[in-house]
């Protein structure tokens, strides 16, 4: 006799995020809007870390906020990170703060750091002293391997970024991996190729910047030569990732220290992303190279084969896929704030 589903299964919801005190940093950012809407979805008892009260966020804007916990401050108050985590017993943390534009690390390198490593080590070392947090997700990217000749990256290539942002996010990579091994925390780390999606307010980002030109009759803005190819990847795959992540480490705790790529596995030049765009909003506006690009890596992209085979993992959507889905979103968007 068939297996009668669950009412949970029929709303296909997942009994382990149900009721699970889950803390999440960077909430109001692209990822942090997608993963906390899923959360929200399988009945998670969220808390939020909020630095910047940003309302045409996604987590203003779909009304996430009236339906989770909220803390202010930033992830480097060690002290606030001790005291989040004890007073609302945290089981569950997402770490995805993080200043996240290249161009604003060259010019602001300091502040970078600061957010980016020294957030890092704080939230893990309150992670450290409180016993009741059974697994942390830490955010990396695939910046933090730098330049390497060989591609696709798989996860034991050398960290070794160069400039600001690249080595920010090799340095909180190899803290997270330094408290999973030193410290036996459980932590493990997702590394993914360029996010895109509905709800990145960030608009000097190729797919959020070129698709509000178009809205608006204006030609996109290339700020390189074009040529520089990217491992796109959508972001509500990239809020699953890391849910996977944190379900596969409670059920495994050997994935302690490990980093996984996620990613569609796709090389695709900024151009080539531009057209692909202009083709699916039938525009026929000609984009604008500057070829102003400093401090950036040309060629990058990942192999998922490890998330693959230990993680059960795979992208829920193609490219052309989430690039429509974020078309959608922002016709929305600007249509609701005209």
């Amino acid at each position: 006799m068939a297996r009668k589903a669950s009412a949970m299964e029929d709303l296909g919801m997942n009994s382990f995020w149900l009721d699970r005190p889950t803390f999440v940093t960077g909430a109001t950012g692209l990822i942090g809007g997608w993963l906390v809407k899923r959360l929200i979805e399988q009945g998670a008892d969220i808390v939020c870390l909020v630095r910047d009260w940003i309302p045409q966020s996604e987590f203003v804007q779909a009304s996430l906020v009236e339906k989770v916990k909220t803390v202010r401050g930033e992830v480097q108050d060690q002290a606030l990170m001790e005291r989040t985590l004890g007073e609302y017993e945290i089981d569950t943390v997402i770490h995805l703060a993080a200043q996240t534009i290249v161009g604003i690390a060259n010019r602001n390198p300091v502040s970078t750091f600061e957010a980016n490593i020294a957030g890092t080590w704080s939230l893990l070392e309150a992670c450290r002293r409180s016993p009741a947090v059974k697994q942390i997700v830490v955010a990396s990217s695939d910046k933090a391997y730098g330049d390497h000749d060989v591609l696709p990256y798989e996860e034991d290539a050398p960290l070794q970024g160069r400039h600001p942002y690249d080595v920010s996010k090799s340095c909180a990579d190899l803290i997270a991996q330094t408290y999973g091994s030193t410290y036996g925390l459980p932590v493990a780390i997702t590394r993914c190729g360029n996010f895109y999606g509905g709800g990145d307010l960030n608009w000097n980002r190729i797919v959020p910047g070129t698709i509000r030109s178009v809205l608006r009759g204006q030609r996109p803005v290339i700020r390189s030569d074009g040529q520089f190819v990217r491992d796109y990847f959508y972001a509500e795959d990239g809020a699953l990732a890391n849910m996977v992540l944190a379900e596969r480490l409670a059920q495994n705790p050997d994935l302690q220290g490990h980093a996984f790529n996620f990613s569609n596995e796709i090389q695709v030049t900024v151009l080539e992303l531009v057209e692909r765009l202009l083709t699916l909003m039938d525009s026929d506006l000609e984009p604008e190279v500057r070829n102003e690009a400093s401090n950036e890596i040309r060629h990058q992209y990942l192999s998922a084969a490890k998330a693959r085979k230990l993680l059960g993992w795979q992208p829920s959507f193609s490219l052309d896929e989430g690039l429509r889905q974020t078309i959608d979103w922002y016709k929305d968007f600007f249509g609701s704030s005209r």
